[in-house]
């Protein structure tokens, strides 16, 4: 079940929080800023995971923090956007409806395989990302529309607003 709201994404309840980035992804801007602001810790992990590791388009990548109460915060980094250059210079270019398509193809498989409960995510690839949320939108639902949880997304960012997220 696909529910839309307007609020902060950081202030979900949701078991999982899910959105987009690029490959080599600096997190200095949108949604993966406020993330890097809140959670240091998950681009350090992400950094030293795709050293070794590195991810492609399409692909995602968990990671698991601690918040302030103790709680664990799960994210799933889906890989939307391609890379332009190489080496050094790369730097994040726009994201793709093919890459959308496959990352959320893969985070539904996560969502089933460990057993989640809820899910929130923002208007995904639309930010930085590029793409219009009446492109992005269909491959939502295509998606996630058959998961038996609740999907909750964030149509409007309002910072500091606690969502209704009926969870």
């Amino acid at each position: 079940m696909i529910r839309e709201v307007e609020g902060d994404i950081l202030l979900s309840k949701a078991q999982l929080i899910a959105h987009g980035i690029a490959p080599q992804e600096h997190f200095d801007t949108g949604l993966a800023r406020n993330l890097r602001e809140r959670w240091p810790s998950l681009v350090r992990d992400y950094r030293q995971s795709t050293h070794v590791h590195p991810l492609k388009p399409g692909e995602i990548w968990v990671w698991g923090g601690v918040n302030e109460d103790g709680s664990v915060r799960r994210i799933v980094n889906l890989l939307t956007q391609d890379m332009l250059g190489e080496g050094p210079a790369a730097r994040p270019g726009k994201a793709n409806t093919e890459n959308v398509s496959r990352a959320l193809k893969e985070l539904a498989r996560f969502v089933e395989s460990e057993g989640i409960e809820s899910l929130a995510i923002p208007r995904l690839a639309t930010g930085v990302g590029g793409l219009e949320w009446s492109d992005v939108k269909p491959l939502v639902e295509k998606h996630l529309a058959d998961l038996k949880i609740p999907v909750i997304v964030y149509e409007t960012y309002r910072q500091g607003l606690q969502a209704e997220e009926s969870l």
